[in-house]
């Protein structure tokens, strides 16, 4: 029987057919994140005409998957480093099942803003469990990698989302319900696939050491290609006491504030794009579907930069990336602001700026796995997610009443870049610990917590 830490087998071993495949569906089911927070925007309209309600009123029912998301996040987060990620994953699929097809049965604002908000917590609270569950599966040379790839799940989403709710729609308003349908029946289809391929995390369950700890590691290392282990590691007593409320102890309350602001911030740059290009679009005298057309390339252009970022981190380090995709999304939000109304400039603008400004994104994903120690991983990326999801909501909100008191789009696309820039600058204050093999008792002391003094080195 091998003596070794398992976490250490993960740690420098080629990571095993398993594992890629255990990633590759956090990236898919990332992409549910994207698909949905679409197709509400593509189902609205027919809502509004079957129901004869205002665009106030919407705006309700736009808002409250956000709100959902942000508790899931934040309650969610913190009861995957309790139970496990595979069950939290698992739950947080029949919430959103259960959310999807249950707004396809409802005639008013009140019962779909209730099933949209159980849909929403599902979302939230998945995110941080599948953020700790790719970063888990991976091994130290590609952590970064894994995560960041996972993060490109959201734009894939919306794209491919956008074009199967375009043939869902069939140019008809009244087919709304097959959006929720559908997106019902693919969110159930996951079930099974994290249930057979997503075996609870080894990480997870040689730091928690629940009952039947061991035969679950050696049946996960024995699938990975690996020899089963004699007993489970060690865990000291000043371990097992730590709780998900260290995420506020002295050693990481710096680098959960330093992430969860520079994520508040840069989301605000994120959703004005994401949001308003359309109506900036249309307003510049192009119809609703050229407009869609910009919006899309956005989303592509925020797909490949997540990918781009995900490969160059296997090359350098993810901090300097996430920084200098954080100030180039301020430049290219801030030309965009700029931008005549020509349709192919505006969509090539798009694009690039989707592209910085998801990457960044992807950057911080990465950074959230890395900083946050496995007994606070996925309650600290959904404490971050969570508080960060409000820039969401106000992102449209500041740059409507900047519009409605009368301010140019340059003059706010500069002001909503600047979120990004504060971030880079928040980030500058952060130095990671650079990834190494060490020992796997030693992972909260040296390999995963932060050094939090200043510093403007880069990863």
């Amino acid at each position: 029987m091998n003596m070794t830490d398992p976490r250490d087998t993960l740690a420098n071993s080629p990571m095993s057919v398993l594992q890629i495949v255990a990633v590759a569906l956090t990236l898919s089911l990332c992409a549910l994140d994207g698909f949905d927070v679409l197709s509400i925007s593509f189902a609205s309209p027919g809502i509004a005409r079957e129901w004869g309600i205002n665009r106030a009123e919407l705006g309700i029912v736009l808002s409250m998957e956000l709100i959902g998301m942000a508790i899931g996040s934040l309650l969610l987060g913190g009861v995957a480093d309790k139970i496990g990620r595979r069950k939290t994953i698992l739950a947080c699929l029949v919430l959103m099942t259960v959310g999807m097809f249950m707004a396809t049965q409802v005639y008013g604002l009140i019962d779909l803003s209730i099933w949209r908000v159980l849909t929403g917590l599902g979302i939230g609270g998945m995110l941080a469990a599948i953020t700790a569950t790719a970063a888990e599966f991976s091994n130290n040379r590609r952590r970064d990698f894994a995560v960041s790839i996972m993060s490109i799940g959201y734009p894939i989403g919306a794209v491919v989302g956008g074009m199967i709710v375009a043939v869902l729609l069939g140019g008809n308003e009244e087919n709304w319900r097959y959006v929720f349908y559908f997106g019902a029946a693919v969110t159930a289809a996951f079930i099974p696939l994290v249930y057979f391929f997503v075996p609870e995390s080894i990480h997870w369950l040689a730091r928690k050491q629940p009952a039947g700890a061991l035969e679950q590691i050696n049946a996960t290392l024995r699938r990975m290609g690996h020899e089963a282990i004699a007993a489970l590691p060690e865990v000291k007593l000043e371990e097992r006491k730590r709780s998900i409320g260290d995420i506020f102890s002295p050693e990481l309350v710096r680098i959960t504030t330093l992430l969860t602001v520079a994520y508040f911030l840069h989301i605000t740059t994120f959703y004005f794009i994401v949001k308003w290009i359309p109506e900036i679009v249309v307003r510049m005298g192009f119809d609703i579907s050229q407009a869609g057309g910009v919006l899309v390339w956005t989303n592509v252009g925020g797909a490949t930069g997540g990918a781009v970022l995900a490969f160059l981190t296997l090359r350098f380090g993810v901090k300097g990336l996430t920084i200098s995709a954080l100030v180039l999304s301020t430049v290219l939000v801030t030309i965009f602001g700029r931008s005549p109304a020509d349709l192919e400039r505006l969509a090539m603008i798009s694009a690039f700026a989707g592209f910085f400004t998801n990457a960044a994104i992807v950057g911080l994903y990465a950074m959230f796995a890395r900083a946050f120690p496995t007994h606070v991983r996925a309650f600290g990326t959904g404490f971050a997610i969570g508080v960060g999801r409000g820039g969401s909501v106000l992102a449209p909100i500041i740059a409507g009443l900047l519009f409605e008191g009368g301010v140019g789009l340059p003059t706010v696309a500069i002001i909503m870049s600047v979120g990004s820039l504060v971030a880079a600058g928040l980030l500058l204050l952060l130095k990671l610990k650079p990834e190494r093999a060490i020992p796997a008792e030693a992972e909260t002391q040296e390999s995963e917590v932060p050094d939090l003094q200043p510093s403007a080195a880069s990863t």
